[in-house]
C-alpha cells in the first residue's frame, strides 16, 4: 500500500500534493530525484507565501532562494523553525542537482522536512482547522524493494513535468486572486502554526545542526558520527554526534552517549544534550550536563584541559532548536554553563558561541583584567591635549566601570543632549580595551549619520602617545561587516544593520554568521530612539512593518550578544530603563546648566489670540468653505451639523492663515534675523510641509518691509530640494556654519541630530504629545555658544506645548516615518545611483501602496482607478510582479502621476481640510512661569509671590538662606550649588526668576544679570537690584580707593576681580581661596596672604564683602 503523505494538500495546493508525492515515490528508490522534488515543493511554497501576502520581493542582491526565504524570515511570515527547514530543503536540492547527490537516509529527513513545512503552510494559509498529521516512514511500508528504482518513459516524464507547470500556474493563479485582510494575524497564525506543529527530538537535530553550522562548527548529525569513524582533526571544528562517554549510571551497561561533542581542532571544548522541540531543556544542563563532563572517558582526556573540579570539559549545552522566547523561557534558547566556576548559573543563550568565542573564553582572565581596569590612571582622560574630559564626564566612566566590576551586565548611562555623551564613551572603550576587560566592542548607532559623527571622534581625538584610537586599535567602521571578526577591536553599525545580518536577511553565501560570543562589549547609542512614535524615522527604519515590530527587533539585537551592554541616552524611556535597568550615572539638564555646560531656557513667551483662546467654530447650516486634497480643490458645503476646532488642530485639520500670521507679527517684533553673529539663529517647529511653506512665506513678507534678504528664511523639511538628500544635507551645513539662513522651519528633520550652537530661540507651532520628543526639539537650543554671548535661549509658544508637557518633561526651565509621502519615496528612487538601493527604494514604495490600500474607501478606490486605469491591488500587483527591479523602477516612474496622487487621496471619505477666513488678532504675548509640580503663574508678580512664600517658609530650615541675608560672606560656591539645586527642586530658577524681577522693576536694563544672592535679598529683605558686574567692578573700585595697594597686590585684585566677573556662583573668602583650583594650586588662603598681602588678606576680604552686600553704591536701584 503507497503512503499518502501529502494527500492532505489535494484540495487547496495541488502542485504543492504533486511535488511532495514524487518526492515521497523517489526517497527509497531514486533518492536523488526525492531531493529534487522536495526542493521544488520548497521553492514553491515560498513563492506563493509572496503572492499571498502581496511581500515585494527582496532587493536583486537578495532575491535568489536563500534571500527570498530570509525576506520572509525577517518580516516574520516565516517562523525560525519553518525558515531553517526551507533552507535545508534548499541546500539539500542544490548538492543534489549540482553534485549528484543521493543518500536515502537524508532524503527521507528532507522529505520529512517538507511534509512539516506543508503542514505548516496548510495551517496558516489554507485552512485554519487542519488537524496536524504524523509523518509516516514511507521506507518501512514503500511497495518497491531497496534499491529498484522506479523506471519512467520519457512521454511520463514530460507528461509529469507539464503537470508541474499547470498546477503551479494554478496555484499561483489562485493566491493572486486572494485578497490580504491582516498581514499582522498572518504573521501571528505563523508563529502558533509553528509552535503547535508536532515535532521530535530527530528534527531538534536537524535544526541543531543548521544553527551551529551558522557559526562555524562542522556539523552533521547523519555523517559526522563516532560510530562512522569521525574523530577531532587539527584545523576542523567538528561537532561529533553520539559521543561515547563513560556509564552514568549502572543501567546504561557501558553505553552511553552525549548527543554532540563539540572540538575545536584536536580541544574537546564541549558537550551538548539535544531534547524534543517541546520539552523543557533549562533543568538538562544540571541533570545529564554535567552528569557527562565528569564522565569523560580515560582515552578522550588527551583531548581536554586541565580539571575544572569534577569536570573535563568546560562548556555544556542543552537545546531544542526553538530560538529563545521569554514567554517560553524554560522551553527555548541555547541553555548554557561554564562549569570552569563552581558558583556559575546557567543561563539561556540567544545563539550558539563561535569555536573562535569558546577558545576566547578559555583564555581571557577576567579578574585580572579588572585589576588593571583599576590600577589603569586616569592621566588619558583629562589631558588637555586630548579627551580633556570635565569633572562630570569622568564621575560617568567611573560610574560604567564600578557596575563592570560589580559585574553588572546591563548599564544605562543618561547624559542631557550637549553634554559630551559620544567623548565620555571614548573614554570608557579606549580604558576598557587597555586594560583588557573586553576585546572586541560593538558600538550601535541608529543612524548612519551618527556613525558617521561618532567615527570622525575616534579619528580625530588624540589619546596615548598622540594617537587617536583608530590609530592604536582596529576600528571597523559602518557597512564594513564582512571581514574577519576575531582582528576587530571595534565594531561601528547601526542596529538595522546588525538586525538584518543577525536574522540572516543579508546573507548571500552560505558563511558564518555573528555568532553570540563574537563582542563581549556591546555600546547602544541614543538608546531611547527605538521608542520615539512621534518622529520621523530613518530611510532602514521603513523595513519595518509598524513601530511595535521595530521594538522587538531592536531588542532581539541588544540581547543576542552574550555581553556587557551600556546604553547611552538623553532621555530615557520606559522600554529603555525596562531593557536597562535605571542609570548608573544621570547628568541632567538642569544640573548641567547649573553646572554651566548647558544653558538655560526663560520663562517660555505665551502667545494666545482670539482664535487659540476661543477656537474655529461653524454652526448647523453654515456654508464652509473645504479644501479638497483628493482634486486638490477648494470648495464649500454646508454643514449637518455644527463644528469646532481647537488650536491644537490648526493647520492640521483646519488651514488657519490669519492665526499664523498674528502669532508670527508677535515673535517677528524680537527677532532681528539679520544679525544671528548678535542674536543668534531661530528654529520654528511646524505641523506639516505645507504649513512649514506657509510660515516661510508669511515671515517673508512680514521682514520684505525692512529689505530682508529671502535667503535668511528658509524651509528645511524631507521636501527640500524635491527631497534631495544632498541638498538636504548642505542647507543644514548653511544654518550651522554661514551667516543665512538665521530662521528656519522644519516639521521632524530637525527635531533630532543636528548640533548648531547658534540657535537661541524655538518657536512652536505645532501641538506635542511625546515627552521624548519634546525634550529632543528643546535639546537643539541648549548648547553653548560663547561666540555670541549665548547665556539662556527663548521659547515661543502659540500651542500651548510647554503647558501640556509640564507636568512630563524632566527638562524644566532652571519612529518609519509615520507621514512620509509617495512624492518623496519616488523622488528617492529616481535619484537612486545602485541597483541596490534603487530595488530598496521600489519596495519602500510598494510596501506603502500595500498600506495606503487597506484605508482607502470605495470613493478613493474608484478615483484612483479613473486616474490609472487600474484598481490600487491591480496596479500593485503589476508593480511588483514585474520580472526585474529595474522593470519595477520603470513601471514606477512611468505612473509616477498616478503614486503621487496618492499622497492627495485620504484614508477616510470625507476627511478634507476646513478652509478658516476668521478674523483673528493678538490677545496676549507674556511669560509662562512654570512650577515643578503642574503651578503655573501667567503674571510674574505671581511667581514672585510664590518665591516670596517659599523664602519665609525655609529661611530657618536652610541654613544657607539664613546665610545669604545675614552673612554672605560666609558662604562658598558649593553652598550656593546646592542653594540653586534646592530652588530648582522648588520650581524656581534663576532665570525665570531674574527674568520675573526685569519684567516687574522697569528701571533695569534687559541686559542685567542678577546673581542669585541677590536676588534672594532683594525679595526676603527688600535690598535693592544691583548688576552682577557692576556691583563687583564697584566693590573692587571702592576697596582701592579706601588703601593703598601695591602693584603686586592690584594684580592679585585684578585676578579676583575676573573670577568673579565671570562667576556669579564665586564668593571671595578664606574658604574660596583654600579650595578653588585657581587660587589651591597657587598655595591658597595662606601661602597668598603671607606673601603678597603681608597677612592682611583677611582684613581685605572682609571689607570687601562689606562693600558688596551691606553698602550699595550709584548703580544700585
Amino acid at each position: 500500500m503507497a503512503v499518502e503523505n501529502f494527500k492532505f494538500l489535494n484540495a487547496k495546493f495541488p502542485s504543492l500534493a504533486f511535488l511532495g508525492s514524487k518526492a515521497e515515490q523517489y526517497v527509497q528508490s531514486d533518492p536523488n530525484s526525492s531531493l529534487l522534488k522536495a526542493g521544488m515543493l520548497g521553492e514553491n511554497l515560498v513563492n506563493l507565501i509572496y503572492t499571498y501576502t502581496k511581500e515585494p520581493l527582496p532587493p536583486e542582491k537578495y532575491n535568489n532562494a536563500k534571500g527570498r526565504i530570509n525576506n520572509l524570515h525577517f518580516k516574520r511570515f516565516l517562523s525560525d523553525d519553518m525558515a531553517n527547514f526551507l533552507h535545508k530543503i534548499r541546500e539539500m536540492r542544490n548538492k543534489a542537482a549540482h553534485e549528484g547527490f543521493a543518500s536515502q537516509a537524508v532524503a527521507k529527513i528532507v522529505l520529512q522536512m517538507a511534509f512539516g513545512v506543508s503542514q505548516w503552510f496548510m495551517k496558516v494559509y489554507g485552512d485554519p482547522d487542519f488537524k496536524f498529521q504524523h509523518f509516516v516512514d514511507p521506507t518501512a511500508v514503500q511497495a518497491n524493494s531497496a534499491g529498484e528504482k522506479i523506471e519512467e518513459s520519457s512521454k511520463q516524464k514530460l507528461d509529469d513535468e507539464h503537470k508541474e507547470r499547470e498546477l503551479i500556474k494554478q496555484d499561483e493563479l489562485r493566491a493572486g486572486a486572494h485578497i490580504v485582510q491582516d498581514r499582522e494575524k498572518i504573521k501571528t497564525a505563523s508563529l502558533q502554526a509553528s509552535l503547535k506543529r508536532p515535532k521530535d527530538e530527530r528534527e531538534t537535530r536537524m535544526l541543531i545542526d543548521m544553527q551551529l553550522q551558522e557559526v562555524g562548527w562542522e556539523a552533521d548529525t547523519e555523517n559526522l558520527r563516532y560510530a562512522k569513524g569521525v574523530r577531532p582533526e587539527k584545523g576542523r571544528n567538528l561537532a561529533i554526534a553520539e559521543w561515547p562517554t563513560k556509564p552514568v549510571t549502572a543501567d546504561n551497561r557501558g553505553k552511553c552517549y552525549v548527543d554532540y561533542a563539540l572540538f575545536a581542532g584536536l580541544q574537546l571544548v564541549g558537550f551538548i544534550e539535544a531534547k524534543a522541540f517541546d520539552k523543557d531543556i533549562s533543568t538538562v544542563i544540571d541533570d545529564q550536563g554535567k552528569f557527562y563532563a565528569s564522565h569523560v572517558r580515560d582515552e578522550d582526556e588527551r583531548y581536554t584541559a586541565e580539571g575544572f573540579g569534577p569536570y573535563r570539559v568546560p562548556f555544556v549545552f542543552a537545546a531544542n532548536g526553538r530560538s529563545y522566547l521569554e514567554q517560553y523561557k524554560e522551553k527555548s534558547g541555547i541553555w548554557s554553563l561554564d562549569l570552569r566556576y563552581s558558583d556559575a548559573k546557567a543561563q539561556a543563550l540567544r545563539g550558539w558561541p563561535s569555536p573562535q568565542n569558546l577558545l576566547e573564553k578559555l583564555t581571557e582572565n577576567v579578574d585580572a583584567a579588572a585589576r588593571r581596569l583599576q590600577q589603569e590612571p586616569l592621566d588619558a582622560l583629562v589631558d588637555p591635549d586630548g579627551l580633556n574630559l570635565r569633572p562630570y564626564q569622568v564621575d560617568a566612566v567611573r560610574a560604567v566601570e564600578k557596575s563592570i566590576l560589580n559585574g553588572q551586565e546591563k548599564i544605562l548611562l543618561a547624559m542631557a543632549t550637549g553634554t559630551g555623551k559620544t567623548r565620555t564613551v571614548l573614554g570608557i572603550i579606549y580604558r576598557m580595551l587597555k586594560s583588557r576587560r573586553f576585546n572586541r566592542i560593538l558600538y550601535l548607532v541608529d543612524r548612519n549619520s551618527l556613525g558617521e559623527q561618532t567615527q570622525d571622534v575616534f579619528s580625530e581625538v588624540r589619546l596615548e602617545r598622540k594617537m587617536p584610537l583608530s590609530s592604536i586599535y582596529n576600528i571597523r567602521k559602518l557597512g564594513d561587516l564582512d571581514e574577519d571578526i576575531v582582528s576587530v577591536s571595534v565594531q561601528v553599525s547601526t542596529v538595522q544593520s546588525m538586525v538584518r545580518r543577525i536574522l540572516n536577511y543579508e546573507s548571500d553565501g552560505d558563511g558564518a554568521n555573528p555568532a553570540v560570543g563574537d563582542f563581549d562589549l556591546v555600546i547602544i547609542d541614543e538608546a531611547h530612539r527605538g521608542y520615539i512614535l512621534d518622529k520621523e524615522l530613518s530611510d532602514e527604519e521603513m523595513l519595518y512593518s509598524d513601530q511595535r515590530d521595530f521594538q522587538s527587533k531592536y531588542r532581539s539585537v541588544v540581547d543576542y550578544f552574550s555581553a556587557v551592554k551600556i546604553a547611552l541616552t538623553a532621555t530615557p524611556a520606559m522600554h529603555t530603563v525596562t531593557i536597562f535597568g535605571e542609570p548608573v550615572y544621570t547628568y541632567s539638564y538642569r544640573q548641567a546648566v547649573m553646572d554651566g555646560m548647558l544653558v538655560d531656557f526663560d520663562a517660555p513667551h505665551v502667545i494666545k489670540t482670539k482664535l487659540s483662546e476661543k477656537g474655529i467654530h461653524y454652526q448647523k447650516g453654515e456654508e464652509l468653505e473645504y479644501y479638497d486634497p483628493v482634486n486638490q480643490t477648494v470648495d464649500t458645503m454646508h454643514l449637518d451639523d455644527e463644528l469646532n476646532f481647537d488650536v491644537e488642530q490648526f493647520n492640521k485639520t483646519v488651514i488657519t492663515e490669519n492665526f499664523n500670521r498674528e502669532v508670527l507679527k508677535a515673535v517677528a517684533d524680537d527677532i532681528d534675523p539679520e544679525s544671528p553673529d548678535v542674536e543668534g539663529k531661530t528654529l520654528i517647529y511646524a505641523v506639516n510641509d505645507a504649513h512649514a511653506d506657509q510660515v516661510v512665506n508669511i515671515l517673508r513678507e512680514i521682514y520684505s518691509k525692512r529689505g530682508l534678504d529671502n535667503d535668511a528664511i528658509v524651509k528645511i523639511t524631507g521636501h527640500t530640494g524635491d527631497g534631495d538628500q544632498k541638498k538636504i544635507r548642505e542647507q543644514i551645513r548653511r544654518f550651522k556654519s554661514e551667516r543665512y539662513p538665521s530662521i528656519v522651519v522644519t516639521v521632524d528633520l530637525l527635531t533630532t541630530g543636528i548640533d548648531i550652537p547658534q540657535i537661541t530661540r524655538l518657536v512652536f507651532l505645532r501641538a506635542v504629545k511625546s515627552r521624548i520628543l519634546f525634550e529632543q526639539m528643546l535639546g537643539r537650543a541648549t548648547r553653548l555658544c560663547p561666540e555670541i554671548g549665548k547665556d539662556h535661549f527663548e521659547i515661543y509658544d502659540a500651542v500651548g506645548a510647554c503647558e501640556a508637557m509640564n507636568n512630563f518633561t524632566t527638562m524644566k526651565p532652571v519612529v518609519q516615518k509615520p507621514n512620509e509621502s509617495f512624492s518623496e519615496l519616488i523622488e528617492r528612487l529616481k535619484t537612486a545611483d545602485s541597483d541596490d538601493e534603487a530595488k530598496f527604494q521600489a519596495e519602500a514604495v510598494i510596501a506603502k501602496l500595500r498600506r495606503k490600500q487597506k484605508v482607502m474607501d470605495e470613493e478613493a478606490t474608484a478615483h484612483f482607478k479613473d486616474l490609472s486605469g487600474k484598481t490600487p491591488e491591480e496596479f500593485i500587483r503589476t508593480a511588483a510582479h514585474q520580472n526585474s527591479p529595474a522593470l519595477v523602477k520603470q513601471f514606477l516612474l512611468e505612473n509616477e502621476e498616478y503614486v503621487k496622487a496618492l499622497d492627495r487621496i485620504k484614508a477616510r471619505k470625507g476627511h478634507v481640510v476646513v478652509v478658516s477666513h476668521d478674523e483673528d488678532e493678538l490677545t496676549a504675548h507674556e511669560r509662562l512661569y512654570l512650577g515643578n509640580y503642574g503651578e503655573k503663574y501667567e503674571h510674574p508678580e505671581d511667581y514672585l509671590e510664590a518665591f516670596n512664600r517659599y523664602l519665609k517658609e525655609n529661611r530657618e530650615s536652610v541654613e544657607i538662606l539664613n546665610l545669604i541675608c545675614t552673612r554672605p560672606r560666609d558662604l562658598s560656591r558649593q553652598s550656593l550649588k546646592s542653594l540653586l539645586a534646592k530652588l530648582d527642586e522648588a520650581g524656581f530658577s534663576k532665570q525665570q526668576l531674574s527674568s520675573a524681577l526685569k519684567s516687574i522693576n522697569t528701571a533695569t536694563d534687559e541686559e542685567m544679570s542678577f546673581d542669585i544672592i541677590s536676588i534672594v535679598r532683594n525679595i526676603a529683605i527688600n535690598e535693592p537690584l544691583e548688576d552682577h558686574k557692576a556691583k563687583v567692578m564697584r566693590a573692587v573700585k571702592e576697596l582701592k580707593q579706601r588703601h593703598n595697594f601695591s602693584k603686586q597686590e592690584e594684580n592679585w585684585l585684578k585676578r579676583f576681580e575676573q573670577i568673579l566677573l565671570n562667576d556669579d556662583m564665586a564668593v571671595l573668602n578664606a574658604e574660596t581661596l583654600d579650595t578653588d583650583v585657581r587660587f589651591k594650586s597657587q598655595g591658597g588662603f595662606k601661602r597668598i596672604n603671607t606673601k603678597y598681602f603681608e597677612g592682611k588678606l583677611s582684613f581685605y576680604l572682609d571689607e570687601f564683602n562689606e562693600i558688596m552686600f551691606n553698602e550699595q553704591g550709584k548703580a544700585s536701584l
